[in-house]
């Protein structure tokens, strides 16, 4: 049994207190479609990964009145076009450490210092995140960037609670959104078909990856979050076959 039921499969939305007393759409970014229903509206979009950032520029780009960009945690930023991403990529076979200090060299020189609007650079490094909780960085466009130093993006700290109007945050600041898009990511959703073959770990991911055998029969494809993942499911899946053509022969 191959198992690819792909590494983002169910969307989540915390359990924000309140959340059932907000009287304005709230939505996962997995439901958004396009700015059109947002034109004139204040929007809190809650994340800063590729989604999160990606939806704000397009909610402002489509006539948003107001976008707040809400961050728990200061995301690792790479620049979609090169030498950004094409540079993480071959870093990518380094130990973290190593690869982790040219990655800031690059942020710098991409982007500048953005601590002033609110995204200042996480002492974690990409690699060392990826490697301790599986999570790839944010792959941005330059005109994201330029439109959070243009405060047409407005950066603000993480939700703390909702009430039928307003959201309240972490730094005490209350604003009032006409409408919240949660980018706050997915959950593999392995539980329920595997979970009781002791093949998981603590986060849901299975331990055992890169088309390896992870139980007598069982492999898994397309659970490594790393740049070019697409791709990279290609090598797993070959690495698979080759090892259940091993064991058939």
């Amino acid at each position: 049994m191959i198992v690819a039921t792909g590494f983002e499969r169910r969307p989540v939305i915390p359990e924000w207190p309140g959340r059932d007393r907000f009287e304005g759409p709230l939505l996962h970014a997995g439901d958004y479609r396009n700015a059109e229903p947002f034109r004139g509206a204040a929007v809190l979009v809650v994340g800063p990964g590729c989604s999160g950032m990606e939806i704000a520029y397009d909610i402002v780009d489509g006539g948003a009145s107001s976008v707040w960009l809400a961050v728990r945690t200061p995301p690792n930023l790479v620049l979609r076009s090169p030498p950004g991403d094409a540079i993480a990529t071959v870093l990518l076979r380094l130990p973290p450490r190593m690869a982790d200090a040219p990655m800031k060299v690059v942020r710098r020189l991409a982007f500048g210092d953005l601590t002033e609007y609110g995204l200042p650079c996480p002492e974690e490094g990409i690699f060392a995140r990826q490697h301790r909780e599986g999570k790839a960085p944010a792959i941005v466009d330059r005109e994201v960037i330029e439109a959070i130093k243009d405060r047409r993006i407005q950066i603000v700290a993480g939700v703390h609670s909702l009430d039928a109007t307003g959201v309240l945050l972490a730094d005490g600041w209350r604003i009032e959104p006409a409408a919240i898009i949660a980018a706050t990511g997915y959950r593999r959703d392995l539980e329920r078909m595997v979970g009781h073959l002791g093949v998981l770990d603590d986060r849901g991911a299975p331990r055992m990856v890169h088309g390896e055998e992870a139980a007598p029969g069982l492999r898994f494809v397309g659970y490594v979050s790393r740049r070019g993942q697409i791709g990279y499911m290609g090598v797993e899946a070959r690495r698979a076959a080759k090892g259940i053509a091993g064991q058939t022969r």
